[in-house]
């Protein structure tokens, strides 16, 4: 199996490298905005069947096309990754249950 991942290719073109991961960002952003306020994690994180896991599948796929007709560049699963989640911290449209397993947050009562 042949590399194709541009950061592995070329690992010091890191202007390259953080334009395409910012522009992935704004590309998450932008599309958050198409949907309704989506709902993170229920009960059950590994429903794959929930809004959100289908919503991050479709579009991560829809992103790595996007970067390789924008860009001709192919991210590393791990540059898609972090992107999507740095624009789903920053975006607006994602709600969170009361009670879903954070220690972080507060109990609301």
């Amino acid at each position: 199996m042949a590399i194709r991942y541009n950061l592995w290719l070329d690992p010091d073109n890191g202007a390259v490298h953080r334009a395409v991961e910012a522009d992935l960002e704004r590309y998450f952003v932008e599309r958050f905005a198409d949907y309704p306020h989506i709902r993170l994690f229920g009960a059950d994180p590994y429903d794959y069947d929930a809004p959100f896991n289908r919503l991050y599948d479709a579009l991560m796929a829809r992103a790595l096309d996007y970067c390789e007709r924008q860009w001709r560049y192919v991210p590393t699963p791990a540059q898609l990754n972090q992107a999507f989640f740095r624009a789903v911290g920053r975006s607006n449209k994602f709600l969170r249950d009361p009670q879903d397993g954070d220690p972080h947050r507060s109990d609301p009562r």
